[in-house]
This record gives C-alpha cells, structure tokens and sequence, in this order.
C-alpha cells in the first residue's frame, strides 16, 4: 500500500502540536448571518498586497461598522501548510485571496471550508462570474463549492527577444511551436553560448513543480484533459508519452540544467525561456524584452486551440469565521467587474471572467503584451479536485524527477508506475 504523504503527515504533524491551543469553530447557523470586522490573508507578492490594501481601503470608508484588516498569509514553508496549520489552530482569516485548488480537498478533509453555495445566489454567483464550464472545475466531489476561482495565469512559453536575437534566432516570429522546433531552437540558444540554458524548469521534487513542465505539456498535446478524471488518471497515455518524451530529450540534450536556480533564471539572464504566466512579467517588463507564445505541442498548435494550465488561485471563505455575511459581500465586492479591473492594473494577472479581451478591450489596448494571455485565459485546465490530492501530484513528481530530470528510470514505464500510484491513491482516499 502507497504511504500517504503531504497532506496527511503535515495534518497528523500540526495535530499534535496545536491542538491544545484550538479555538472552537463558532456555530455556523448564527455566523452565517453575522456581520462585523472580519480579517483576509493576501500573498506576499508585492502586486497583490497593493491590489489589497486599495480594495479594504475602499470597502472600509463605505462600511465602517463593518471593517476588513488585511494581512498576508503567515510564513510555513508553502502556503498550504500555513494555512493547514490556520484550520487546526482555529486561527484562520475570515477570507483567503490565495487559496491553492489543489489544497482544497485537504482543507474540506480538516472541515476548514465554509461551502458558498449556502449564501443566498452563492453558487449562480460562482458560475455566472466564471463561466459554467470552467466553474465546473472548481466543484468539490461533493458536488459545492468551497472557493470562488479568482484569477488565472494561464501557463506560457515567456521568451527573451534579446538572447534569441544573439543566437541568430527570429525574437518576433521565434520557431516554438512543434516540440521538433522547439528542441532545434534550443540547441541553437545553448551551442551559440546566447544563455546557458535553453530554459530552466525547476527540477527539484516539490508536488507542485509538475505544473510548470508536465501538466502544461500534457493539458496541451491532450486538448485539454485534466490529470484525474472520472476518478482514473489520464496521464498514461499516447499524450502523456508524448510529454515525458519530450522534456526528456530537453534534459537528455543538456538544454535545461539539472540543478535549481536560486531565483528566476530568465530574470538574472541564465535562461532563454521560462514557462510562466502573467505573474512573472512583473519581474521582466522593466529589465527585459519579452515575448510570449503557446506550450509547444508535437504536431503544433495555434494559440486559438491549445489549453494549458490555468495556475489558478481561489478565494476560499474559512470556517473559524464568526462573521460570515460581511465576508459574504466582502468577497463579491473584491471579485466585482470593477475590482478586477483595479486587478489587472497592479499584478496583470487574468480575473477568472470568460471573454476578457471583450470585457477589459481597452486595458488590453494599452497593454497589448498581454492580450495572448486573455486570449489562452479561455482555454485552461485546473488542477482536479479529488481527494488527497497533493498526494497525487507528489507521487507523479517523485517517478518525474528520478526519470526525466535524473535519468534513473526510463520516462514511459516510470509514467505507467506513477500512473498505477495514483490509482492506488485515489482508491485508498
């Protein structure tokens, strides 16, 4: 039987440690109704933090008997285990505006999650905001919701115009689009010394890494499926053989590295490409000139017909909540048209809104860098909503590291074996 890692550890881990100092959850019948101060996490990004700190402001001076304090999501190795350790302690924030997909199912797991659909128009607003289909996504297995997809960065290949230029590369019309393209224009990028690596995913074994090398590549050369489905992995198959076997070769052909990069290779000018979403353009618009174009597929797709993955992040309302009816419209106020317009002004990442070239035309007319990333933002993949599913990601990310960044395993078997861990996994929750 497969050990259960990750979320199960870090659970049974903080249980001890905490639960002499839980707080007890207040009655849901009487908080559903409450209304008073409330508290809500943001990230850390510098971005977000000012998009924050202008939405409380504006909420506060219209609702002063109902006051928001913002803070960012405490410090712990990742943000799912601070906020894990949030839910045993019973000290969570009423609100988080950074709640990974794929943390859900533990949170729900460790009765973290208040379901939106009991608010009145709680579900029609989930789905009217995101798109039925989308929205669909984001249903837990018990068929609620217990966030509100709140912004996409739909996963993309990010160039550097100028090292493309300095290994003899086209920097505005850069041959990416196949995975034979790709690999050639690789070589090219590292034999002319242009950077010293053709791009540089992270190779280490966190369960999260797969969704900046394998699930953006599997989504894509799949049209679109998700890893689970149904309650069977997809990932042993013609696509996925197709995925492992390309970024085998990257590896094979020294035209990624091995080791992590302390920081963002692109950035510091160590790596030609990165695969990213809108979120790291901060990072680049100031220092570098960027381009961006689809997951490479191995037939090649225009961007009108590749999916990827949407690196999403919900807001999730949080049981230790006492005053849940001004967390309620505090969180419609937050993802109303008008704010997520004030979003795309300070980080530029996508508001999970269908059709946002149509509805945002004129921010994308002043920004027209990003408008390829509106343009995918219409055809991402979440992460599946099953349970235990971070288990799920490590244990494909554990045969993924040892096979196709390490060579230990051959690519295609060690898939087979991550497939048949997952099985048992889903099986044992």
């Amino acid at each position: 039987m497969l050990r259960k890692t990750g979320a199960a550890l870090l659970v049974l881990a903080l249980t001890g440690v905490s639960a002499g100092c839980a707080r007890t959850a207040p009655d849901s019948t009487a908080a559903a109704s409450a209304r008073g101060p409330i508290t809500v996490w943001v990230s850390n990004n510098a971005q977000e933090v000012a998009w924050g700190k202008k939405t409380v402001a504006e909420w506060n001076r219209k609702h002063p008997r109902e006051r928001v304090k913002m803070q960012q999501i405490p410090a712990g190795k990742t943000s799912e285990e601070a906020l894990s350790a949030s839910i045993i302690a019973g000290n969570s924030a009423c609100l988080v505006f950074n709640t990974s997909p794929a943390s859900v199912p533990q949170f729900q797991k460790q009765a973290g999650l208040v379901p939106l659909d009991g608010f009145p128009g709680g579900a029609e607003y989930v789905t009217s905001r995101t798109g039925a289909d989308r929205a669909a996504q984001y249903r837990s297995e018990d068929g609620k919701f217990y966030q509100l997809p709140w912004k996409s960065n739909p996963v993309m290949i990010v160039y550097n115009k100028k090292i493309f230029k300095k290994a003899g590369l086209d920097p505005e019309h850069p041959k990416l689009s196949t995975h034979k393209d790709f690999l050639a224009s690789s070589r090219k990028i590292v034999r002319s010394g242009a950077a010293k690596a053709a791009i540089w995913p992270a190779p280490s074994s966190e369960f999260f890494q797969s969704w900046f090398d394998f699930y953006p590549s599997f989504i894509a050369e799949s049209g679109g499926k998700q890893l689970v489905e149904d309650g069977k992995p997809q990932f042993d198959s013609p696509a996925g053989h197709r995925a492992v076997n390309f970024w085998n070769t990257v590896y094979r052909q020294r035209l990624a590295q091995q080791e992590l990069f302390p920081g963002d290779a692109m950035a510091a000018g160590k790596a030609a490409m990165t695969v990213a979403g809108p979120w790291a353009i901060a990072a680049y618009k100031d220092s570098i000139d960027w381009g961006v174009v689809p997951v490479p597929t191995a037939k090649g797709l225009p961007l009108s017909k590749t999916h990827t993955f949407s690196d999403e992040k919900s807001v999730s309302m949080f049981s230790a909540c006492e005053n849940r009816a001004t967390a309620w419209d505090v969180l419609k106020f937050a993802t109303s048209k008008r704010q997520d317009r004030a979003l795309l002004d300070e980080t530029g990442q996508m508001p999970m809104r269908p059709h946002l070239l149509k509805t945002y035309g004129s921010w994308f007319e002043k920004n027209p860098g990003y408008r390829k990333f509106a343009d995918q933002a219409d055809r991402i993949v979440e992460v599946p909503s099953v349970a235990g599913s971070v288990d799920v990601w490590q244990a494909l990310r554990d045969r993924w590291t040892a096979s196709v960044v390490f060579g230990r395993e051959r690519p295609v078997p060690a898939l087979r074996e991550a497939s048949r861990d997952v099985s048992e996994l889903l099986d044992e929750y």
